[in-house]
Order: C-alpha cells, then sequence, then structure tokens
C-alpha cells in the first residue's frame, strides 16, 4: 500500500519513538536487556503478583536508564490509605508518568469500582504527575457495553483537564484498521480531545501472539483474524506478525487524527521487536 512521503515520515517517528510494554513472566528478565537506550516502557500490573511488584519493577527499570510507566489497576486498590501509598511513591521517586485502567478484579479491593474513582482520589492525594494514560476501546469490551465506555472516556478527559494534567488515551490491541479509523473519528466528533497512543502487537510469534492474547484479555480483537481469512493465512504462513499490517492501511489518517504515539505490546519478545524498529528506521 503506498503512502505520501509526509505520512511514511510520520509513521516511521511513531516506531521510533514507540513504547514497549513488557509483563511480569520469568522472560521478564530478557526482555528489559533487549531494550534500545533510554527506552520508554509500559509496566503492567499483573493481578496475581500485585501492585507493589508493578512499582518494585517500575523503580528498578528506572535504574537502568529507561523511563519507566506503571500501570496501576483501580479494581485493586484497597483504599484511601493504599492511594497515599502510591501517590507518595510517586511524588517522592519523581515518576512523573501513569498508565490507568480500570482492571478486572471481582470483587474490587477496595472501594473503586471503576478508573474515574481511583484517578479522582489519586490527584487529591498529590501524585505530582505530569502526564497520565487512560484506556479506550475501539474493538468494545466482552464486559461493558459501549456507550458506558464512551461515557468513562470522556469522564477521564474531563477530570485531566480539571486537574491541568496531561493525558493521552492508549487503545486496546486491536488488528482491524477500519474499525480503529471508524472508532477515532467518532471519538473527534463526540469531543474527544485527548492524544491517542494506537495500542498494536509487536514482532511476535504467530503461537504466543494467540494463546498469550487470549490470556491477556484480547480474545475479541484476536476474533478479527480469525474472521479474516487474508489476515489470518497471512499470520499463519509468516513465523512473526509484522505490526506495519497494521499501521500502513491508516498512515494517511494517523496525524490528522491526533496519534502521537504507539503502545506496543511485546509479550516480552522485546528482541524482535526491537529489531523491526531498527529497520523501520534505517528504511525511513
Amino acid at each position: 500500500m503506498s503512502e505520501t512521503p509526509e505520512a511514511k515520515l510520520y509513521r516511521t517517528k511513531l516506531i521510533e519513538e514507540l513504547t514497549f510494554e513488557v509483563i511480569p513472566l520469568k522472560s521478564l528478565d530478557a526482555a528489559v536487556e533487549a531494550l534500545p537506550e533510554r527506552a520508554t516502557v509500559s509496566v503492567t500490573c499483573s493481578p496475581a503478583k500485585g501492585i507493589d511488584e508493578t512499582m518494585r519493577l517500575t523503580d528498578e527499570i528506572r535504574t537502568k536508564g529507561h523511563t519507566a510507566i506503571p500501570h496501576i489497576a483501580a479494581r485493586m486498590i484497597e483504599g484511601p490509605e493504599h492511594v497515599a501509598k502510591i501517590a507518595n511513591w510517586m511524588r517522592t521517586e519523581e515518576i512523573g508518568y501513569l498508565f490507568l485502567v480500570g482492571g478486572d478484579a471481582e470483587p474490587p479491593a477496595g472501594p473503586y469500582n471503576n478508573a474515574a474513582d481511583f484517578l479522582r482520589a489519586l490527584l487529591d492525594a498529590g501524585p505530582e504527575l505530569h502526564t497520565i494514560g487512560v484506556t479506550s476501546y475501539p474493538d468494545g469490551h466482552a464486559l461493558i457495553p459501549t456507550e458506558a465506555l464512551d461515557e468513562a472516556l470522556a469522564a477521564k478527559q474531563a477530570i485531566l483537564a480539571e486537574a491541568g494534567v496531561n493525558g493521552y488515551a492508549s487503545t486496546q490491541m486491536c488488528f482491524d484498521a477500519d474499525k480503529i479509523t471508524a472508532w477515532l473519528k467518532a471519538q473527534r466528533a463526540a469531543g474527544i480531545e485527548l492524544p491517542i497512543h494506537l495500542g498494536i502487537s509487536g514482532v511476535v510469534d504467530r503461537t504466543k501472539l494467540l494463546t498469550m492474547g487470549t490470556r491477556l484479555g484480547i480474545g475479541t480483537s484476536l476474533s478479527y483474524l480469525k474472521k479474516n481469512r487474508k489476515a489470518i493465512s497471512k499470520l499463519l504462513t509468516q513465523s512473526d506478525y509484522d505490526p506495519n499490517d497494521l499501521l500502513m492501511p491508516m498512515s494517511d489518517d494517523l496525524a490528522a487524527l491526533n496519534v502521537t504515539g504507539l503502545h506496543c505490546f511485546t509479550f516480552n519478545q522485546v528482541a524482535a521487536t526491537e529489531a523491526w524498529r531498527q529497520e523501520v528506521i534505517s528504511d525511513g
């Protein structure tokens, strides 16, 4: 698929500056070692290991010279004292960045049923954050109606604006470029002005993508691959998924729709994703 020189330059810049998401699994040490210098790293919040482990890993990754963005799941927060502890850590360690998710803990560990409720409490506790990312769902959510998702995104945008904190909306991983573009246009028309960080898969082994993707809650997105014969055929005949399969069809719209970042789900296969990133940069 062809793209204008300006669109190619913009897409290449996004890839050059992408955020690597890592997961606290046994493969994490190798994933961190494979990161490029001064990378931006998103640290997943594991329901099994808890928020304290997310905080510890964030600190550890920062000591290696990277910018680490901790994921905090609202439904894993135990109460006001827990909020104060997290805010104090962010303030003392000068974390600066947060990626906020609602989480799937059932029942919630404390009084925060959704991300907006926790966001208000956290900002009141003075974490001194300058940038907060929130979730968004172009492909919908298995348990939450679309109308509720739209209302939640608007509410989080309003809270961030009132607090004077920079924000962005990071999308779930989705493989349908047309669906993402249509969703983005609809959100802009509805008044969502937050910059968008597009959730993309890294260069991941096809088997790991299909198996781990289901485990990590992106089964809805993967169903697109299963329904789209061309996409699934390509995935099954190549050893790895190529993120440009999604980015190229969207290339001409990325700048206009204020897509300012890429949130790359690496499944800890950072080395393969970094090799692809370097190849794109060198060809740019």
